[in-house]
């Protein structure tokens, strides 16, 4: 039986081959401070207004230079935590939101969840992923930044069998096993990040 301290190493390593962030904090709150830092270094996503290369009225001209604010979505968050990543966003000039997210499909820059479990042998998060908020904010986002707490750490899917068989026969439930950044080989079959979904996933660890 592999310990916390081997599959913790386990799950890092493989994480980080699927191109994974990976840190390990102390604190919920160093979590928050890490979205608002990540946030406040990554250029914002920005909707490319039509037309914007024809002569245009002043105005119009204002409007396709106007900068859109940074956006961190983060939906399925205790109202506590939400509270206070929300208080942080506003002091930094990033909007935050939990709900809305067909409002915002081309424009969230930070994508705030939990994990539910990691799965070690493959590096993969495992989400509870129960409405469409949630796995949006997981799958529309430029960058996705993921809590998974130490202790949920799982050898492998078999690990999680019993809970997930329990679950389908009580609920029937959406359940989201995330595996590194998005990738792509159809093209050409050259890789390329964030196709299909986030170009980059940051894994927090939290020592619980």
């Amino acid at each position: 039986m592999p310990s916390k301290e081997d599959l913790y190493q386990l799950f890092v390593e493989k994480a980080e081959l699927v191109s994974a962030k990976v840190t390990t904090i102390a604190h919920e709150d160093d979590a928050l401070k890490y979205v608002i830092n990540l946030c406040g270094e990554k250029e914002a996503c920005q909707l490319l207004v039509s037309g914007c290369e024809a002569d245009l009225s002043d105005k119009a001209e204002a409007l396709c230079e106007t900068k859109q604010k940074k956006v961190i979505a983060a939906p399925g968050l205790n109202a506590d935590l939400y509270k206070k990543l929300a208080a942080q966003a506003k002091k930094a000039g990033f909007e935050c939101i939990d709900k809305g997210m067909r409002d915002h499909l081309a424009g969230v820059d930070i994508g705030f969840t939990y994990a539910e479990y990691g799965i070690a042998d493959t590096g993969t998060l495992m989400l509870d992923c129960p409405s469409e908020e949630l796995r949006l904010a997981t799958m529309v986002s430029e960058f996705h930044v993921c809590v998974l707490p130490k202790s949920k750490i799982k050898a492998n899917t078999y690990a999680v069998e019993k809970m997930m068989l329990t679950r389908m026969k009580k609920t029937p439930d959406y359940l989201a096993f995330i595996t590194g950044a998005s990738r792509t080989a159809d093209i050409e079959r050259v890789l390329a990040l964030g196709v299909h979904g986030p170009l980059e996933l940051h894994i927090l660890i939290l020592e619980d």
